[in-house]
């Protein structure tokens, strides 16, 4: 089975037991990973239902690529700046492209209630803490220069006429 994944703003097309250079992930070397965004899967000439499809890989290393040499000039003015640049990448080694359901979301809602269970307990030790939250809800009011209406300017002279022949 084979799957099409987006990770690092790039796809690949991967399955089971390929090798792959990434944009750099969090972990370490023999870490378990998922790829949670499959775009496409299938098996031979079927496509199957890429919603259902979940990638894991394994953490081989952490790397940097080849460097990459930045060089600027601007004729006729002595200006020339020289620098390099290696990107950091991770290797995986995919190790299973299958059905298996997307539980990421239920560990995000988990983790969103620990931190809400955690900000409610910071809030009852320290209460200056719920008085600045209690500012950042309040609605922002507009200074009044801005409120204020752009009047038209005025002239300063008495009529017309002193416009024309500029008396």
């Amino acid at each position: 089975m084979f799957a099409i994944v987006r990770t690092g703003g790039k796809q690949y097309r991967v399955a089971a037991g390929d090798k792959i250079a990434v944009e750099k992930l969090a972990g370490e070397a023999g870490e378990t990973i998922t790829l949670g965004d499959v775009l496409l899967a299938g098996e031979g000439e079927t496509i199957a239902d890429a919603s259902k499809v979940t990638v894991s890989a394994e953490i081989i290393a952490q790397a940097k690529s080849e460097k990459v040499v930045v060089f600027k000039k601007r004729r006729r003015h002595n200006y020339r700046r020289k620098a390099g640049h290696r990107q950091q990448l991770t290797l995986l080694r995919i190790t299973d492209v299958g059905a298996g359901g997307k539980k990421p979301a239920a560990k995000k809602r988990l983790l969103r209630k620990k931190q809400t269970a955690k900000r409610k307990r910071l809030l009852q030790r320290k209460p200056q803490l719920r008085s600045q939250q209690r500012k950042k809800q309040l609605p922002r009011l507009r200074p009044k220069k801005l409120q204020r209406k752009k009047q038209p300017l005025k002239l300063l002279t008495r009529n017309k006429d002193d416009l024309i022949h500029g008396t």
